[in-house]
């Protein structure tokens, strides 16, 4: 090849992976094995004290996973990266190399459930204190910050609502407190919004919903920027400071711009063991393939069915940033110009009860817990996602109790149109 840089659509088919030398196999392999063969004693001892890149045991690293880093990375615009278990691993491997018990991350309101409960209450058993803000008001940021914030976290298209996260304002309060900024990019994947070109420092992804694609498989991923200094001011001593279990390294110094990357993998998935299956790995990879064909036809079907639901009689609003009438519209024409995205959420005149009502009625719509299937996919946030909250955090984090949350596929727009009008109509 010349030397232009590979597009898109090439990266996503071609990112990590080479023939198998062994076979002549096209298709990356799976190496369903817990352990690989040294050398030598050299070789094993090179490999255990971080002298030598190479594989030891899949817990830690695996040939398919690596494909996926290296894939995902590419994308994404990052130095490196690390594939987990879950997102929800992700999360919980990035926080472990930032935080000390009694320190503080921000986050925005506008989140997952799933993450709201985890860093509500899970995190707490660590010692780790969330301070919440508005990412409408970016100020709030700036108040968040303490001499104990060690990093800022946020959704680049935000779940439920599928509002537009203004990446460029609040990489400016990271940078000004010297913390890293860490993107959540899992409703936009890289095809719609590259967060480290706004200044993200860190991106994670649950890797089941859009860069899977087919609702068959879990995973997380961590993406490092290879931006961020972690030897200012001694804030982060995992990345900074000696490390006792590798005779003193210190990864900062050691490995540079992808130290971070090391880290989650050295200290987080080798002694915390949210490992990736090597299998769900190359499903994983196989989905990648034909992100960017699925993502655009993901984005087309959900302008068109939310501008269905807008003219609705019994639609209250619609949620959607691809709207030129919605308020996140300017960001997403900004971030997010190939489409808004493929998940917002619409408000029934009815409340409550006409938005369970309204998923009970449906046919072609799975009634799941998920996004970013081929499959379209309807919830009900404030009876599932989101009912761990109290009315108030609902409606804050856009899941308020007349709301239902649309996760739009690649079927024909015309179906997904009419099993609407159906269900509404009953």
């Amino acid at each position: 090849m010349s030397d232009r840089l590979p597009g898109f659509s090439t990266l996503a088919v071609h990112a990590g992976a080479q023939p198998d030398p062994t076979t002549g196999a096209r298709a990356t392999p799976i190496y369903q094995t817990t352990s690989f063969v040294f050398n030598d004693a050299d070789h094993a001892a090179s490999l255990f004290g971080l002298q030598a890149f190479g594989n030891i045991y899949t817990r830690i690293g695996n040939p398919t996973n690596a494909v996926l880093e290296e894939r995902v990375a590419a994308l994404e615009g990052g130095t490196a990266a690390l594939a987990v278990a879950s997102g929800h691993a992700a999360q919980v491997v990035v926080l472990q190399q930032l935080l000390q018990p009694g320190d503080e991350f921000i986050a925005a309101r506008k989140l997952y459930g799933g993450s709201i409960n985890q860093f509500t209450h899970a995190f707490k058993s660590f010692g780790w204190n969330v301070v919440w803000a508005d990412p409408d008001d970016i100020a709030s940021f700036e108040r968040a910050v303490t001499p104990r914030t060690k990093a800022i976290f946020i959704e680049s298209i935000a779940n439920p609502a599928g509002s537009i996260t203004d990446i460029e304002a609040i990489s400016s309060v990271a940078a000004k407190a010297g913390v890293p900024l860490i993107v959540d990019n899992t409703l936009a994947s890289p095809y719609l919004i590259r967060p480290i070109d706004h200044g993200a420092d860190i991106v994670v992804h649950s890797l089941t919903k859009f860069l899977g694609g087919h609702g068959n498989s879990l995973g997380g991923i961590i993406v490092d920027a290879g931006t961020f200094d972690w030897s200012t001011g001694g804030k982060y001593p995992m990345l900074s400071e000696p490390r006792p279990e590798y005779h003193g390294i210190r990864l900062q110094e050691t490995f540079g711009n992808f130290a971070f990357a090391i880290a989650c993998r050295v200290l987080g998935l080798r002694d915390l063991g949210p490992a990736l299956s090597p299998f769900n790995a190359f499903m994983i990879l196989t989905g990648i393939e034909t992100l960017p064909l699925r993502m655009q036809k993901h984005c087309d079907n959900a302008k068109a069915v939310a501008e269905f639901l807008a003219g609705h009689p019994a639609v209250a609003s619609v949620s959607y940033a691809g709207l030129p009438s919605d308020k996140y519209n300017q960001l997403a024409r900004k971030y997010a110009p190939k489409g808004a995205g493929a998940v917002f959420t619409f408000s029934l005149k009815g409340g409550y009860d006409a938005g369970v009502g309204l998923v009970s009625k449906l046919q072609l719509f799975s009634h799941l817990a998920n996004v970013g299937d081929t499959r379209s996919l309807v919830i009900h946030p404030a009876s599932t996602t989101h009912s761990q909250l109290d009315d108030a955090a609902k409606v804050k984090s856009g899941a308020g109790p007349d709301v239902v949350r649309l996760s739009i596929g690649i079927e024909d727009k015309e179906d997904l149109i009419a099993d609407l009008e159906q269900a509404l109509a009953a």
